[in-house]
């Protein structure tokens, strides 16, 4: 059976992208097929037929090196750096969740891992629109729907502190399970950056799993316990 996870973070430009590919990387060096899949990325390029780039994708794709053919990683792909509902109010083609729902359901027993990742922070906004009714799709809609747990990626550095409490509270509450924290631009030694790890762990109760430092290419976790925090995959129906 098909085990997934999902990579939140504590808001944009933390490192997510750069974190799936590693632990894709690490999975399918080990032997496994791993896959990758995000509902909607902004800000990509072009290329010269005009059609969009879907660079997160491409970026898990090249370092990884899975299989898994561009195609398949993401159903909706918008040229503005912003959040995909305000993008998607610029360019069109605004997120529908059946269409995510069909693009996540066709991975299914195709590989052995898929690692889902997010847009932004947990509060992102994918489809936010009032004319012809209200549609709004939060990015917890989205973990909802592919019945993932989650990791949270956060930043090693000042404030994380307050950035991981509030995002671990926020999904607790709203009963989204939290299966770890990876921190990105980890410098082992820093005296603060080792507090924040301890402090993030004493206040939430959710253990550091892992930490990334600038420049690595290779996720230091064991492919045994990274393969651990991975949740059998229910379909919807």
């Amino acid at each position: 059976m098909t085990k997934g996870i999902f990579l939140t973070g504590t808001g944009t430009d933390i490192g997510k992208t750069y974190v799936a590919g590693l632990i894709t990387k690490k999975l399918e060096e080990a032997g496994f097929a791993a896959a990758y899949y995000k509902a909607a990325m902004s800000g990509n390029a072009r290329r010269g037929d005009g059609t969009l780039i879907p660079g997160d994708a491409d970026h898990v794709k090249r370092v990884s090196g899975i299989r898994q053919p561009l195609e398949e990683m993401c159903p909706y792909v918008y040229e503005q750096a912003y959040s995909p509902h305000l993008a998607a109010r610029l360019e069109g083609n605004p997120v529908d969740a059946a269409a995510v729902a069909a693009g996540w359901e066709a991975l299914l027993d195709r590989y052995d891992f898929i690692t889902a990742e997010g847009s932004g922070g947990i509060l992102c906004p994918i489809r936010f629109q009032r004319e012809h009714g209200e549609h709004r799709i939060l990015l917890e809609d989205i973990i909802r729907m592919l019945r993932l747990p989650s990791l949270i990626v956060a930043d090693a550095g000042l404030g994380t502190i307050n950035s991981v409490v509030l995002t671990a509270e926020y999904m607790l509450r709203r009963d989204l399970p939290v299966r770890g924290i990876i921190f990105n631009h980890w410098h082992p030694g820093d005296v603060m950056e080792e507090d924040n790890r301890y402090m993030c762990e004493e206040l939430t109760g959710i253990p550091v799993v892992a930490c990334v430092k600038p420049g690595d290419t290779d996720l230091d976790i064991g492919v045994d316990a990274l393969s651990a925090l991975y949740e059998p995959i229910g379909r919807n129906k």
